[in-house]
């Protein structure tokens, strides 16, 4: 399955979201194997986020949903769009990366992924943001993601502080209450902040702009805090932050 959705306490409106937390690689088109696809990996996955969400749902008051990518983000970025508003074009990563975290040719075209992988996978969120609305009238997106310590070549935006924790908002579907309760949840982490050095945060298209009971929060976490880089084992610094993310869970009423 190019996803997985675990199902949480039918009255929750929370879901947590895990996009790039996978290594897995099918046939793709890629160009790179081995040494090369390797540091590709380490250093575009963010490992054991999924870890992170799972023992924070299984630690909140009320479980959550989770909707977790089983495919690498080298395969298709669920998150990006896929027409030319997309900035990270400009990168060479899409919703299908042509090219990697320094500038490495990945794949010279896109080999019918968005047919077979992307518009599926947002179909499928889709779906479940529509069952958390008509369940409970709203729906709670919790965007986990994690960044290297050291900024990337290729990220755009990345000459702004990197904090232990950073917070991407959307002026539509960020509510202040829900930026509020992550800064207290994770103020036992370190320094939190806004949109520094990643920005935005994920909702469906269908929703994206018009529907205000979709709300949406990125919880961007700085690698060193948690796991070995690049690519490396997770360290005891992960506990707490899924007792965090947990703590958030459980501010959502």
């Amino acid at each position: 399955m190019a996803f997985e959705m675990v199902a949480g306490d039918p009255a929750s409106a929370v879901i947590l979201h895990v996009p790039h937390s996978s290594r897995a690689v099918v046939e793709s088109g890629l160009v790179v194997d081995g040494f090369e696809l390797a540091e590709e990996l380490d250093h575009l996955t963010d490992a054991h986020t999924d870890v992170i969400a799972l023992r924070a749902a299984g630690a909140a008051g009320r479980r959550p949903w989770l909707f977790v990518n089983r495919l690498s983000r080298l395969v298709v970025d669920p998150e990006r769009f896929p027409d030319e508003t997309e900035e990270m074009l400009k990168a060479g990563m899409g919703p299908v990366y042509t090219q990697g975290f320094a500038g490495r040719r990945l794949r010279d075209d896109e080999p019918g992924l968005l047919e077979e992988h992307f518009f599926p996978y947002g179909e499928a969120f889709t779906s479940l943001v529509d069952e958390r609305l008509a369940a409970v009238g709203r729906a709670v997106v919790v965007d986990v993601h994690s960044y290297p310590t050291v900024r990337l070549p290729y990220e755009l935006h990345g000459d702004g502080p990197r904090p232990p924790i950073c917070l991407g908002t959307d002026s539509v579907h960020t509510p202040d209450w829900l930026t509020a309760a992550a800064q207290r949840a994770f103020a036992v982490i370190g320094e939190v902040r806004l949109n520094t050095p990643f920005a935005g945060t994920y909702v469906p298209r269908a929703h994206w702009g018009v529907n205000t009971e979709v709300t949406s929060l990125m919880v961007e976490i700085r690698r060193d805090q948690y796991m070995r880089e690049p690519g490396g084992e997770p360290t005891a610094g992960l506990a707490p932050l899924a007792r965090a993310l947990a703590t958030l869970i459980d501010a959502v009423p």
